[in-house]
């Protein structure tokens, strides 16, 4: 006799208050059963939400991954100015992204046509808006020099299309990185169907008043293309539940900005190639190999490897035998790139980096991903509990040299700084601003305790005693110069001195070293420093695909 087998199911799932419930005491390995209450996920019955078939962050446009790790930054070697401002500490950097090359003419023109395209400066409430974000071309000009070409022609000419911007401030670099966050991220959500494939278009030309903002979408959706975005709302508008992306979608990539310090060295060291001991030390002397300039292999052997100036009135050797190929700055990837894949980290021009400068650099407060910059701002609330939305009101802000820049464009979310609300009791920091932390602030100066009533006898005592030039103008529009004459003042830096590194066509040898490092105003330009951009990795430290986690192969 043949025995009956009898397939039992058992549903181990039930419903309880419109959610999913998974019953059974044996977890369940599937993504979308929730290991901590068993509940399902994403059920076509309702429940919870999450994207679980995020895999990791894609490589947004002209970056390339930098994997983080432990390095030395700074030197013990070379310091033949005696600035005594990079002594080696042990630091450890996130992941992060960088740019491959130097923001290049062509890229910066992009941003100028834009804002002159949505912002037109005959509008007398936009002119500041492009006219604050022109570089100065006027920094060619040199006394006994003739470079009215260069002056002319440098940033608009097709033959410069490809070669690093220069004339930029700090504050337009910033300003420059925020702008290219808003436009790839409305690349992104058009690609994943939340726009229309013309969104971005019909807002640059003007056939849609007003722009995109990251941030404003994320807290108020409803509010950018200055409320139009209904009418420009992607195939993804089919799904009420879904039309809008959040910051859970996974599409919205982390904001452009300028690379910290750390960062930027640990980039320009690039340690990946050879693991060598004096390398790890702090003793690598070139983002290369080597303690010389010049290619010791076989095929271009004795080409430089950088663009630099070799000696007094030497900026780029004898032509057609010991040439570098540049006599001024050079077109981005005429070198060999360093072992991360990155061009120009030494040479060509030196960079802007996101750090206030202090001499010191204080690794008993961190020694992971150091940054001495931080003001805290938080979204300001309306009185109807939504994030406050600028829309025509534009803040410029006049600059120490009469530049006028836009502090804040229509269409972005109000900032404000953080309060005692975010800062009582807390013990990771106190105060909004913190430029001067136990460095430069009143509380860490020295001479702290014998501050007095009299603000003039104050600033005699302070550590940082830097001038205070103030300018403005009149209802005519005239400037009034405010130029700090006190013979009381002691040094150049404040919290407005910004942090530039690697060495330029305008610079010998010793500033091709990664770890050395000089300053400028932030509102100040020159004809040899530029700038590149850098994003954050989220997750996970290194690109998993094809590698084992401890042991067991990644998914």
């Amino acid at each position: 006799m043949k025995k009956r087998l009898i397939k039992v199911v058992l549903s181990c799932t039930v419903i309880v208050g419109g959610l999913t419930v998974n019953s059974c005491s044996k977890s369940s390995s599937s993504k979308n059963t929730s290991r901590a209450t068993g509940w399902k996920i994403n059920a076509k019955e309702g429940g919870f939400q999450y994207n679980t078939d995020f895999k990791e962050q894609e490589t947004a446009p002209g970056l390339v991954f930098v994997e983080g790790g432990t390095f030395t930054k700074g030197k013990v070697q070379d310091d033949v100015m005696h600035d005594w401002n990079n002594t080696p500490t042990s630091q450890h950097v996130q992941s992060f992204y960088m740019d491959e090359t130097e923001v290049t003419n062509v890229m910066y023109l992009e941003y100028l046509d834009y804002l002159k395209s949505v912002y037109p400066p005959e509008n007398p409430k936009y002119t500041n808006i492009y006219v604050g974000a022109l570089p100065d071309t006027l920094v060619w000009r040199n006394r006994l020099g003739f470079n009215e070409t260069m002056t002319n022609n440098y940033l608009r000419h097709p033959a410069y299309a490809e070669y690093p911007v220069v004339g930029v401030n700090w504050i337009q670099a910033t300003q420059f990185a925020e702008w290219r966050t808003d436009r790839v991220n409305e690349v992104m959500l058009e690609r994943e169907g939340y726009l229309s494939e013309d969104a971005k278009y019909q807002a640059a030309t003007g056939e849609v008043q007003g722009t995109f903002s990251t941030e404003a979408y994320l807290n108020r959706p409803e509010s950018v293309y200055n409320g139009q975005i209904d009418s420009l709302q992607g195939k993804m508008k089919k799904d009420s539940t879904s039309a809008f992306a959040k910051r859970s979608s996974g599409i919205i990539m982390p904001e452009y900005r300028l690379p910290t310090e750390t960062e930027w060295e640990y980039a320009a060291q690039a340690q990946v190639g050879q693991r060598e001991y004096n390398n790890y030390r702090g003793r690598k002397k070139y983002p290369w190999e080597g303690d010389y300039t010049r290619n010791g292999q076989r095929v271009g052997r004795g080409d430089q490897l950088a663009n630099f100036k070799q000696g007094k009135g030497d900026y780029g050797g004898i032509a057609g035998w010991s040439d570098d190929g540049a006599d001024i700055t050079a077109e981005v990837m005429s070198y060999k790139p360093n072992d991360l894949g990155l061009y120009d980290m030494a040479g060509n021009v030196a960079e802007w980096v996101a750090d206030v400068y202090r001499p010191i650099v204080d690794d008993e407060v961190s020694d992971f991903n150091y940054y001495r910059g931080n003001i805290y701002m938080k979204s300001a609330i309306g009185e109807d509990g939504k994030v406050k939305v600028l829309k025509d009101s534009i803040a410029f802000d006049t600059l120490p040299n009469g530049k006028v820049i836009a502090v804040n464009l229509p269409g972005e979310i109000k900032m404000v700084p953080v309060d005692e609300e975010e800062t009582y009791l807390r013990t990771n920091f106190s105060s909004s601003d913190n430029r001067g932390y136990r460095d430069g602030d009143p509380g860490s100066s020295r001479f702290y305790d014998r501050f007095s009533d009299d603000e003039e006898q104050d600033d005699k005592k302070k550590m940082y005693n830097s001038p205070k030039h103030s300018v403005a103008r009149d209802s005519a529009g005239n400037l009034i110069k405010g130029y700090d004459s006190s013979n009381n003042r002691t040094t150049l830096i404040n919290d407005e001195v910004r942090v530039y590194k690697g060495g330029s066509w305008r610079d010998r040898a010793y500033w091709l070293d990664p770890a050395q490092r000089r300053y400028l105003p932030q509102y100040m330009a020159t004809d040899y420093i530029g700038f590149r951009c850098a994003m954050s990795r989220v997750g996970s430290k290194s690109k998993t695909k094809n590698k084992t986690v401890r042991g067991k192969k990644a998914k």
